[in-house]
């Protein structure tokens, strides 16, 4: 009976050992930052939704789109992608970071290859991560 207790001693030990070398560290929580893009930069944030059309299976919707040179055009040069994401049932969402310079280009660039395969919308957007961030821990950021 005690080499059954200290067997199962043992086993809990290990367990427990084992779990704790595992556990990551507690991540550390981020510093208020500026905002991302500063006043002085030439740049601004564009969120487009890429909503696919329902009525095409995705296969055709992206032959289309290679059809039509998407993958080659989009982003154009000099466009930063900030984020490109499935949202399942909407279709795509991309963020870009655009200079102000480009926003013909990119405009041009969903005109020429993306319409067909998706509908698009067109959001001017601004990172607001450091300031919720923020508020979410009582810090005033304004």
């Amino acid at each position: 009976m005690s080499l059954l207790r200290f067997a199962a001693a043992f086993l809990v030990a290990a367990t427990a050992a084992t779990a704790t070398a595992q556990t990551p560290p507690a991540p550390e929580m981020p510093k208020i930052a500026p905002l991302v893009t500063p006043a002085n930069d030439d740049t601004f944030l564009l969120t487009i939704f890429l909503r696919h059309d329902e009525s095409k299976p995705l296969g055709k919707i992206n032959q289309e789109l290679k059809e039509q040179g998407f993958f080659a055009a989009f982003p154009p040069p000099g466009v930063d992608v900030v984020s490109w994401y499935v949202l399942m049932g909407i279709g795509q969402v991309v963020t870009l970071r655009v200079p102000a310079a480009k926003l013909r280009e990119v405009n041009r660039a969903i005109e020429t290859t993306a319409w067909g395969g998706f509908r698009t919308d067109f959001y001017p957007t601004y990172d607001y991560k450091a300031v919720a961030l923020g508020l979410h821990r009582g810090v005033d950021t304004q």
